[in-house]
């Protein structure tokens, strides 16, 4: 059976985060990707110069094609903007019981701008934290979704998963990748409560465009070949950190570039 995952995110114009990320991370990692596009952004590598929602009831019309006719098993979440896209996300997942669903609550871009409106935060919160199989806050996202101050180590990141978990999802990663140290540190607490650590050497590059939707992604993909969370979790982390070592071999732009989707494949001097 081929193992089908579907996006749910914004359009990234320049290719390096968004909608476009995650297809590629599920190419590279060997599962076919659907997707249902929420916004499109107009964004290059310095930044995000406009947004433009798609109505809810036409993303609800995409969940619903895909889902009626393709055997997806297991979702991503991203980029959602307003309540109104958080609602009809919600119900649509609740209406065709999706179990297995990676949420990336994305607030703020690479570059700086900000693509959650305020009044959407309470949104995530309420209604698609309870539905998540795992949350994959960074630090100031975590931070924002408790209105708690931000973690200030491993043992703070530990504690605001469990605050996550009893928001309602099924398991919580904190990303350290904000934090400091020679380490990037990820604090994963599972279902059964039990705490999981994750670390890559942080490396020196400003090419790290779409890492977050790159991670959640790669943690669907592997959800949907049937991996357990911790297994797909320390894939995905590998994988990830492999992209960005990868990240300077490519020439993107003038700013944050992205980081090496298909670093595995694609020649060394490209």
């Amino acid at each position: 059976m081929t193992p089908i995952a579907l996006t749910i995110a914004g359009s990234d114009s320049s290719g390096g985060a968004g909608i476009q990320a995650d297809l590629k991370t599920f190419s590279a990692l060997g599962v076919y990707g659907a997707s249902a596009i929420v916004a499109l952004t107009a964004q290059n590598t310095l930044g995000v110069t406009a947004i433009h929602d798609a109505p809810p009831e036409f993303i609800a019309a995409e969940i619903d094609a895909v889902m009626d006719d393709l055997d997806v098993r297991a979702v991503k979440i991203g980029m959602v903007s307003r309540v109104e896209t958080i609602e009809a996300i919600a119900d649509a997942l609740i209406r065709h019981k999706v179990e297995r669903i990676v949420l990336d609550p994305v607030m703020v871009a690479s570059s700086g701008a900000r693509l959650l409106a305020p009044d959407a935060i309470a949104a995530v919160r309420d209604r698609l934290v309870p539905l998540a199989l795992v949350v994959t806050p960074n630090l100031p996202e975590a931070a924002e979704l408790l209105g708690a101050e931000i973690a200030r180590d491993e043992v703070d990141m530990a504690e605001q998963a469990r605050a996550l978990r009893r928001l309602g999802a099924r398991a919580a990663l904190v990303k350290g990748g904000h934090g400091e140290g020679a380490e990037a540190a990820d604090v994963l607490v599972g279902e059964d409560g039990a705490a999981s650590r994750f670390a890559a050497p942080r490396i020196a590059t400003r090419n790290t465009h779409g890492t977050g939707c790159t991670l959640s992604s790669a943690i669907a993909a592997e959800l949907a070949k049937g991996r357990g969370l911790v297994d797909a979790v320390s894939t995905a982390k590998a994988y990830v950190a492999a992209a960005i070592a990868a990240a300077d071999r490519l020439t993107i732009g003038r700013g944050h570039g992205p980081v090496h989707h298909f670093h595995g494949w694609w020649d060394a001097d490209l």
